[in-house]
């Protein structure tokens, strides 16, 4: 299976890395969001679902940025 997801023309995330993505995908599939993701795109999930993805998604990238600092 690819991960590739239906994205809006005016989406910002063409800007990301694939690293952003992986990242994303991990976290979607982590909250049973992934069938809905691959059916109707990263626009089809709600304010909420978008929300809570995109707070695990700050806190990893937190998280992994501190720990290469103290390394």
């Amino acid at each position: 299976m690819e991960n590739t997801v239906k994205r809006s023309k005016k989406s910002k995330m063409k800007k990301r890395s694939l690293d952003w993505d992986d990242m994303k995908i991990e976290i979607a599939k982590e909250l049973g969001l992934w069938e809905k993701v691959e059916e109707n795109g990263w626009p089809g999930l709600t304010a909420e679902e978008s929300g809570r993805i995109g707070g695990i998604l700050a806190k990893k990238r937190k998280e992994n940025k501190q720990n290469s600092t103290e390394a």
